[in-house]
């Protein structure tokens, strides 16, 4: 009777399973031809959104006080589930700055009905990354500058419950420095890796044609 056993992590631990490494090698390996200054940018993009989100799903599930506001949420939209759900898109649009080195984001993957295959073109990836690494630029410069100001993005004075307005090592350092900082690097990034995209797409489309 032959066992099989999982190859062990270097701590020890038994690694993931191998349909979950595949994918996950799949969906973060570089194509051929990307610098190796893109790769870690690309791979950077959903670190930097990474924190804050912690942050949020750790203060709203873990301080009662934040748990029972509702702000201007329906009311069959509990606060709690709306900030994991709210996490987890930004992680998702964060990650598809690794699209832009990866081959998903060339062709589409076989799994997508109808376009599984397909050559993806330069435009529809690469306009759609500009535009959202301008947006994301602005906005959280924007934001950065307000709250440094003491207002928030509509030029009201912040509210004094406001995480940073608190005051404390708390505000200066687990929100502030730690947690939204990063934020400021997120469009600059994807830009980059949109630059580096562009051309390289446009290479080796030159390449194709000779």
């Amino acid at each position: 009777m032959t066992v099989h056993v999982s190859p062990a992590t270097p701590s020890g631990a038994p690694g993931p399973p191998g349909r979950l490494r595949t994918a996950w090698a799949a969906a973060h390996a570089p194509v051929p031809g990307v610098r190796r200054w893109a790769r870690i940018a690309a791979y950077a993009v959903p670190l930097t959104v990474l924190p804050s989100s912690l942050w949020r799903v750790a203060v709203v599930l873990f301080d009662e006080g934040t748990a029972e506001k509702t702000g201007n949420l329906p009311v069959w939209l509990p606060l709690p589930v709306y900030v994991v759900l709210l996490s987890v898109f930004s992680e998702l649009v964060a990650f598809t700055a690794v699209g832009l080195i990866a081959a998903w984001g060339e062709a589409v993957p076989r799994w997508v009905p109808l376009l599984r295959g397909r050559r993806v073109p330069t435009a529809a990836a690469a306009v759609p990354a500009a535009l959202g690494a301008v947006l994301l630029t602005v906005l959280w410069t924007a934001a950065f500058v307000a709250d440094a100001a003491g207002v928030t993005l509509r030029g009201d004075p912040a509210p004094r419950d406001f995480p940073t307005a608190a005051g404390g090592w708390e505000a200066a350092v687990f929100y502030f420095y730690a947690c939204y900082v990063p934020l400021l690097w997120w469009g600059p990034l994807l830009a980059a890796v949109t630059v580096a995209y562009v051309r390289r797409r446009s290479r080796a489309g030159s390449a194709a044609t000779r």
